[in-house]
């Protein structure tokens, strides 16, 4: 679908019994209206409470950015600035006089609205026609705003079996839980997903269906998995079947890496053209989207910076004129200063120097993916699991080839995104069997506890694995599958410099040693 000419697409289905009483019960907001006659060639206006630009104490920005063709591998020096000015006024750029004025929910700069559409048209080939651009003060916002359109207080909502933290604290106030569905490498299964929809009534009766998927499907926070485009398929096949809207949280979508190859096998990709960095991308949910029923969360942080504060939904009609209204009296319109920067940012580099940039930046990411794989294989023995979507299991070093060998942990090389999801195997572990022995409660929890702050005193920080778990209220549901004898840790590789990394690998390692009772 995602493929025909605009003209050929078909156009939203209405989808409005999805909103909530909450969203439904919105009104435009009055002062809003006046904005738009303002702004009416030969109007004279006494209505709006706005200060006058010329009080504004800034006459004009200039900044230097890089050249979307700069070298962002770690280490190298970036080549080449562009220029970015923006005046106190003008008419044919981005200005401060609007910049710093109230605005409308919709963004105070056309042209950055201009540039996102043609990007998306040009990149996530949406399978109908009429979406709508917002511009939203990045995806906590985003996601937000989408609970207060979709769910009402005691929801189920639709979450992989690992998901990220702040997008359910967003939820659980309101009295809602989630319905996690089981998650391989290639992220969330098809099967479970059926199986919880298929169930629903049985398994929770009087508990109305979920009618929301909130899902991260790719460089997925914090396991790393990356859906595959057939995977996709059948998830959004049974969304339809079920009439379930899709939240498609991307931040990562842009930082899809080659496959991991061992250095001795490594080569040297040569640069990409346009089509081939377009080609080698899994297409969006956008992509199969014929109905309408996707919500795309879109975001600056990881490809500009999360201090631009800065994205977009990319959505139906009807669910962008709701969240405009809820925009409207909530945070009104994004910062004026990030989108008038952005907009001349992205005017400056056109929609191929954008492309460009970010698949350099893509480019370097993958050489931190790289650095910390390397760095598990000399600091582990590692070997290809007989489950391929396990990837490598990992064993202590110099232990790989003997027959009292005890796997610690397992892992994916990732595919996308800034993060690596460690499963610890806890059968064999001293600690965890003396524990297990008590017959005390959480015995997973209490060892994953002890185990973090062994690695904080060792001077190492990972991320424990619980802080993903899902709420499904006090009392899980009986169906859920307790995993024994395993947790989780997840580590990243975008921030810490190569002999950082080296360094904290070595602690954890050491940590894995001492608590196994490997130590030589």
């Amino acid at each position: 679908m995602g493929s025909l000419h605009p003209a050929e697409k078909p156009k939203a289905i209405d989808l409005s019994h999805h909103l909530n009483n909450l969203s439904r019960s919105r009104h435009p907001s009055p002062l809003k209206d006046i904005l738009k006659y303002m702004v009416q060639p030969g109007m004279i206006s006494l209505a709006g409470g706005l200060p006058h630009p010329s009080l504004f104490p800034f006459e004009s920005l200039h900044t230097r950015a890089y050249a979307p063709d700069s070298n962002l591998a770690p280490g190298e020096t970036k080549h080449g600035v562009v220029d970015i000015h923006i005046p106190q006024t003008s008419a044919s750029t981005s200005n401060i006089a609007i910049a710093l004025q109230y605005g409308p929910g919709t963004g105070c700069s056309p042209n950055l609205v201009s540039f996102l559409r043609e990007f998306t048209a040009r990149v996530m080939q949406p399978a109908y026609a009429d979406y709508e651009i917002l511009i939203h003060s990045g995806n906590t916002d985003g996601w937000n705003k989408i609970v207060n359109l979709l769910c009402e207080f005691g929801d189920y909502i639709l979450v992989e079996a690992h998901t990220y933290p702040s997008a359910q604290a967003l939820w659980a106030p309101m009295g809602c839980k989630g319905a996690p569905i089981a998650m391989d490498g290639d992220g969330l299964l098809v099967e479970d997903l059926r199986r919880v929809l298929a169930n629903w009534e049985t398994d929770h009766p009087g508990v109305r269906r979920p009618k929301l998927l909130y899902v991260v499907p790719v460089g997925q926070n914090p396991t790393g998995s990356t859906m595959t485009f057939e995977r996709k398929q059948a998830v959004y096949a049974l969304c339809v079947e079920y009439d379930i809207i899709i939240c498609e949280d991307d931040p990562y979508y842009f930082l899809q890496l080659p496959a991991y190859a061992p250095p001795a096998s490594r080569k040297q990709e040569s640069q990409q053209d346009e089509q081939a960095l377009l080609a080698s991308l899994v297409p969006s949910f956008l992509n199969l989207d014929y109905q309408g029923r996707v919500i795309r969360l879109e975001t600056f942080s990881k490809t500009l910076g999360p201090g631009n504060r800065l994205g977009y939904f990319v959505c139906n009609p009807i669910f962008a004129e709701r969240l405009l209204r809820a925009t409207e009296v909530t945070t009104q319109t994004p910062s004026g200063w990030s989108q008038a920067i952005l907009a001349e940012l992205l005017s400056a580099w056109g929609q191929s120097g954008y492309l460009t940039w970010l698949r350099n930046l893509r480019d370097s990411y993958a050489i931190r993916r790289d650095w910390m794989c390397d760095l598990l294989a000399e600091r582990f023995d590692l070997e290809n699991s007989p489950v391929p979507t396990e990837g490598v299991l990992a064993f202590a070093k110099g232990h790989g080839s003997r027959a009292d060998r005890k796997q610690l942990f397992s892992f994916v090389q990732p595919k996308a995104g800034m993060f690596l999801w460690l499963k610890l195997n806890l059968i064999g572990n001293p600690e965890y069997e003396r524990l297990r022995a008590a017959a005390g409660p959480n015995v997973e929890a209490q060892w994953n506890e002890a185990f973090w702050m062994q690695m904080i005193e060792a001077k190492v920080l990972l991320t424990p694995g619980s802080y993903y778990t899902p709420w499904e209220g006090r009392d899980p549901s009986p169906n859920r599958r307790k995993e024994e004898g395993v947790t989780y840790f997840r580590l990243t590789f975008a921030f810490e410099s190569h002999e950082e990394m080296r360094l904290g690998i070595d602690r954890m390692a050491r940590t894995f040693e001492l608590s196994w009772n490997l130590v030589a």
